[in-house]
């Protein structure tokens, strides 16, 4: 990681998150894959792309090798290369809590109680009920609906799994584990070329050895979320201290950690400290969290815009004053589209709700990330879309469980398909729309996908955005990022103001560096707004999500109102 007495160059890097089975195929076996990525690679450098990251899935049978649906190492390497070549950089994702239960260490694992790799994982033996009735270990409730712990057969125990029982948890715990982790999940990938990891649930390879039962907060059900007992264990600033002074430290790397259940700044700011040479930055998830129950994620809760307000204030402010740095970013391959979940999916709507929020994100101080399709303005699946067309195992699982638990009650598995589909991860993951034509032009195979293309990808897709220029929203995407890197003194670094945070219609906020200061007035409604600006002086206006906002603003309005057509947002500045 880099020091403090240079800036990094991940802090102003504009980064886009790739997920291969949907981005483009190839092949032809309606997968999409590696060479896919690569045939695409001067697409992601003329938007404006300074660091791809490819999310190589969560189930890993060989860390120095691709899953082969994908490609091969060679494949990567190519990618590799051709990202270098275009001076972008590439990151991967680092998947370190588990492997898959057919990687070759846990095959050892599992092979006996005595086995020298069987302390790499989690074993713990059974409990039983006065009646006799095995139980397992303790009463956590898996991510992906059900237990946690996975009963084998063979040596009579329980393994661990947060995920799917197909992914057993590693045991860091264990040293040799640990420097096993190093060489074939890090280095390997580090001294190919790759500029970094996205660290997938970095917060949990430390879940201490107490492994208590989990407070009750639904009676309805044995398994309940422990999150309290493996997210921020006791020894994981130790385990990332270590990873940097054995691995990273070598390298001029960036690693980005997906943190969930750490709602606190000044445990994040552990994480994200400089000094410390940890973490160089963070997904937070209260954003993309908006919506989802308390109890169960996929349980939908209606909000109110002051707490996305709140929630950006809180993670642009949190670094004012120390040595962190943060994300910016909206969407990601776990989550909703973010048209459809903050703004207006509607037809009459969608396009200007996906420059609302690209000209907020791109006002926002930290690294900014995007999602693939998001610069198009992709959108939720129909609602009229059964639970038969979904394909993500804890969205389906999600459902089973609950629809029998409810007896198959009617106004039940309305409210569940109606949060799946504002929810559910299989939003983020259907087929990049790259034409308007058969499969979206995502794939030839002639069975199609592997997953339903959105029936609206004739009208929003590459390559009419591409004919209509700027105006359209993959033009404005284009506009905002260059923008951004202009002015990266006061957006990308600047210290964030808040205006008016009680109004529950529109956001009013600016950016300080110096003398020069930058003001954003956005509306999150399908009705005009008026709104006043912040009072800098010398407000000059420089970019608008409509067209004419150019014209709008030497009309009529004066002084610091304005009046903000439905989902409209502007950017103003003040120069020194």
């Amino acid at each position: 990681m880099t020091g403090t007495t240079t800036k990094p160059w991940w802090k102003d890097a504009v980064c886009y998150q790739i997920y291969p089975a949907s981005f483009k195929d190839s092949n032809g076996d309606g997968l999409g894959d590696v060479p896919g990525i690569l045939s695409k690679i001067d697409y992601l450098k003329d938007l404006g792309i300074d660091v791809v990251w490819v999310d190589m899935g969560y189930d890993i049978s060989d860390y120095e090798k691709v899953y082969p649906p994908y490609g091969s190492a060679e494949d990567m390497e190519d990618l590799i290369e051709a990202c270098h070549k275009r001076g972008m950089k590439l990151i991967l994702d680092l998947v370190i809590n588990h492997t898959s239960d057919q990687h070759a260490w846990f095959k050892e694992s599992r092979s006996s109680k005595d086995n020298p790799k069987r302390d790499w994982y989690i074993w713990k033996p059974p409990r039983y009920a006065e009646d006799g009735t095995r139980l397992p270990p303790t009463n956590w409730r898996s991510y992906f609906s059900g237990q946690t712990w996975e009963y084998d057969e063979h040596t009579g125990e329980y393994y661990l799994h947060l995920f799917a029982k197909e992914q057993p948890d590693l045991n860091w715990e264990n040293e040799e584990a640990r420097k096993a982790i190093y060489d074939s999940a890090m280095r390997f990938w580090l001294d190919k070329g790759v500029d970094g990891f996205r660290v997938d649930c970095v917060n949990m390879y430390s879940k201490g050895v107490e492994f208590k039962d989990a407070p009750i907060v639904d009676p309805r059900f044995y398994e309940q979320p422990a999150w309290l007992y493996y997210a921020n264990g006791p020894r994981i600033h130790e385990f990332l201290r270590e990873m940097n002074s054995t691995v990273l430290n070598n390298y001029d790397a960036v690693t980005v950690g997906e943190l969930p259940h750490t709602p606190n700044p000044k445990k994040v700011l552990e994480y994200v400290g400089a000094g410390d040479k940890q973490l160089s930055m963070v997904f937070q998830f209260d954003i993309v969290d908006i919506g989802q129950g308390r109890e169960h994620k996929y349980h939908f809760e209606e909000w109110k815009l002051p707490q996305l307000k709140d929630i950006v204030a809180k993670w642009q402010r949190f670094i004012e004053g120390t040595d962190g740095w943060t994300t910016v970013f909206c969407e990601n391959h776990d989550q909703g589209r973010s048209i459809s979940r903050f703004a207006s999916d509607a037809p009459a709507d969608r396009t200007h709700s996906a420059k609302l929020l690209s000209l907020m994100l791109c006002a926002l101080t930290g690294t900014l990330f995007i999602y693939q399709g998001q610069e198009i303005g992709m959108i939720n699946v129909p609602r009229s879309w059964p639970i038969d067309a979904y394909r993500d195992i804890e969205s389906v699982n999600f459902y089973k469980t609950m629809a029998a638990q409810s007896h198959n009650d009617p106004a039940e598995l309305d409210y569940l398909m109606r949060s799946l589909q504002i929810l559910g991860r299989d939003n983020a993951r259907l087929p990049m729309q790259w034409t308007g034509g058969k499969h979206a032009g995502f794939t030839d195979a002639e069975g199609g996908p592997w997953m339903r293309v959105h029936d609206a990808h004739g009208e929003i897709n590459v390559e009419r955005q591409v004919r209509e220029g700027e105006g359209s929203v993959l033009g404005f995407w284009k506009n905002m990022i260059r923008f951004r890197k202009e002015h990266a003194d006061v957006l990308v670094h600047g210290a964030f103001e808040e205006f008016g945070m009680e109004d529950e219609r529109t956001f009013v906020f600016g950016k300080r560096v110096g003398e020069k200061r930058a003001a954003v007035v956005l509306n999150f409604t399908g009705e005009e707004q008026t709104v006043e600006l912040p009072g800098y002086e010398g407000l000059v206006f420089e970019v608008g999500s409509y067209d004419d906002a150019d014209s709008e603003e030497e009309g009529a309005e004066k002084g610091r109102t304005r009046t903000l057509r439905p989902w409209e947002g502007r950017l103003y500045l003040a120069r020194a």
